[in-house]
This record gives structure tokens, sequence and C-alpha cells, in this order.
């Protein structure tokens, strides 16, 4: 009987493992129409998916409101403080929308045209300034009059046009579907505030209907830990970008900066990118002050901003993010750099709490093979 059960059991063996290479070889032999039905899913589920990462956004500005509700003494608030927590948050988003729409986005729409419209001219001016230098100067030497010839070559409009500009905005609100994804996103955002116990309820009665307890606990481990390193790092990244846009946008309103609104907001923007971003929208502006500004005003910019940038990573980040990344700056280079390989600048904005998540496991699980080996050691 035994040896019945071992000849089957090794039928089933050979079957199952059958069965898992034709299935890996015909996933690898129709991989493109495999992603492309992945991407048609992706498009169908976004404004789920944007609903859920607003929820999660605003869970905890909900979470303080709706506190404060309950500590009232009029009943009615009290009851629905919930309601009224979501609809507060809400609300403050709006009204914020509201602002930047009508007092910096048109600040910003009118300093891009700007420059686009008398980029021949600084330029021209710029090559004039440089002419008056003296032959021993630095930037006679380095001849960034050919470096200045190059980036005029480069067509600026197709990174600047406002129709672009336009279409990039119009996707990131509506995604698939203009309008109707937004407001469906609004809206499954507001129902995962409002039945949010009732879904992680839910969610933990199917983890311990389909897992064993051990593993029960080993999931709501990392559950709790991904969660809070998501949401710090999320939330810290925009706050940091936030406070680095308005603070750069300020010293160059004071050094008279042109565009410095604009400029303020691309180094904002770019500094959610951990590393590399801070690069780019600092080269970037630096560049185009050569140009409105000149040489001399540019480098004031670069130093002013580049111990802004400073003060950022020192003293800022660190109190916002606090030790919520514990995480080597090369790991981070590296996580950064594979993300945008692969996802584009929302894998690079991604990775770090990714991979901060999967150095955790993997320290757990190097921990964990440690203590058995040296168990059987020890016997």
């Amino acid at each position: 009987m035994n040896r019945k059960n071992n000849v089957w059991g090794k039928w089933i063996y050979w079957f199952v493992y059958a069965v898992a290479v034709i299935t890996v070889y015909k996933t690898l032999d129709n991989f493109s129409d495999i992603t492309n039905w992945i991407k048609e899913i992706f498009n169908i589920l976004m404004p789920f998916i944007i609903g859920i990462f607003l929820a999660y956004l605003f869970y905890v500005p909900c979470k303080n409101i709706e506190k404060l509700y309950k500590k009232s003494k009029i009943k009615i608030i009290k009851n629905k403080s919930r309601l009224l927590s979501v609809f507060t948050v809400y609300l403050i988003a709006i009204v914020i929308l509201i602002i930047g729409i009508n007092f910096i986005l048109p600040a910003i729409t009118t300093s891009i045209s700007d420059l686009l419209n008398n980029i021949d001219n600084y330029y021209n001016s710029t090559i004039k300034e440089i002419e008056t230098f003296s032959q021993d100067s630095i930037l006679r030497k380095i001849d960034i009059k050919k470096i200045l010839e190059e980036l005029k070559n480069i067509n600026i409009e197709q990174y600047f046009n406002l129709e672009l500009l336009t279409q990039y905005a119009k996707g990131a609100i509506g995604i698939a579907n203009g309008i109707f994804d937004f407001f469906v996103s609004i809206i499954v955002s507001i129902y995962v505030l409002l039945e949010r116990n009732s879904i992680l309820n839910f969610l933990k009665k199917f983890i311990k209907a389909i897992f064993k307890k051990k593993t029960c606990e080993v999931v709501r481990k990392y559950f709790y830990a991904s969660n809070s390193i998501f949401f710090k790092f999320l939330s810290s990244q925009l706050l940091d970008a936030i406070i680095v846009g308005i603070l750069t946008s300020i010293a160059m309103l004071i050094l008279g900066v042109k565009y410095a609104i604009l400029l303020g907001l691309m180094i904002g923007i770019s500094n959610l990118i951990p590393y590399f971003g801070a690069i780019i929208g600092v080269g970037l502006s630096i560049i185009i002050t050569i140009f409105t500004g000149g040489i001399s005003q540019a480098i004031w910019l670069a130093i002013i901003v580049i111990i802004l940038q400073q003060i950022d990573a020192n003293i800022i980040n660190p109190k916002i993010v606090g030790n919520s990344l514990e995480i080597s700056p090369l790991l981070v280079i590296f996580s950064v750099t594979i993300g945008g390989a692969y996802f584009g600048i929302l894998g690079m904005f991604l990775a770090v709490p990714i991979f901060t998540v999967l150095k955790i496991m993997i320290g757990d699980y190097i921990e964990y093979k440690s203590k058995i080996n040296k168990e059987e050691n020890a016997k």
C-alpha cells in the first residue's frame, strides 16, 4: 500500500512539474500579450487604484479630524464624526486646488510662455556677456559659448509645450477616461475612508481563513511594516517637496531671478525623486537662469540653492522622515536606478519604499536562517 502511494506521489510530482514548465514556457512565449493584458486591466482598474491612493494619503488627516469631532458635545457632530471628517478633508483639498489653479497655475503658464518666446533674446544676451570676459577667464577656457550653442539647438518646446503640459495635466487627473474616471476615483476614495474599518476587518478574516496562524502573524507583521514605511515616505516626501519648493521660490524672488515660481516648483517636484531629482531640478534651473539673468546671477542661485538643499538633506528631511527609512544611500541609488529603468518616474519615486520593505524581509529571513543554523550546530 505504501509502495502504491509512493508511485502515485511520484506521478503527481512529475505531472505538477511538467505543468509548471509548460506554464512558464507559454508565459514567456506570449509575454507581450500577457503584459498588454495586464496593462488593459490596470487601465480599467486605474480609477479604483487612484481612489485607494487618495484614501491612503487622506487617512491620517481624516483620523485626526475625526478625533476632534468625537470630542464635541453636540450629539449629531459626535455621531457623524467620520462623515464630517471626510467632508472636511476634501473641502480643504478643494480649497487648496482652487487657490493653486487661480494663483499659481496662471503664473507658471505665463512664465513658460514668456520663456519660450524670449529664448533667442536670452541666448544672444548671454553670448554678449561671455564675450566681455577676458581671454584668461575660466568660462572662456571651458568654452561655455559652445555649450550654450548646443543647448540652444535643443528643442525646448517639446519639453515645455503648453499643449503637452495641458494634456499631461488632463491625463494626471483623468488617467483613462477623463473626468468620469476622476469622479469615480473621488467616490472610491470617499467610500474607502468611510468604510475603512469594515475593509480591514474583512481582510483580516480572509487572511485567517486561507493561512495558518503563524503565517497570519507574518503577513500581519509585514502588512503593518509596509504600510508604515509607505505612508511615512509618501507623506514626508510630498511635504518636503512643498517646503523645498516654497523656500527655493522665496530665495529666488529675493535674488530677483526671473521665473522664480516656475523654477521653485520645478525644484520642489524634482526633489520627490531621491538623489537624482534634486540634481536635475537644480541643474535645469541654473541653465535657465544663465539665459535669463546672466552668469553671475546663476552662480548666486547655485550657491543659495545648494545651501538650501544641504539644509533640507541634513535638517528638514530627517525631521520629517525620521528613522522610517533605515536604508543606505547606495541602496537608495540602486533602487532608484532600477525603478526608473523599468517603471519610469513613478518607479523612481516608489522604488525606495519598495526596496526598504524587501530589505526588511531579506534581513528577517537571514536572521531566521542564522537562528536555525545555530540551533542545529548546538545539537
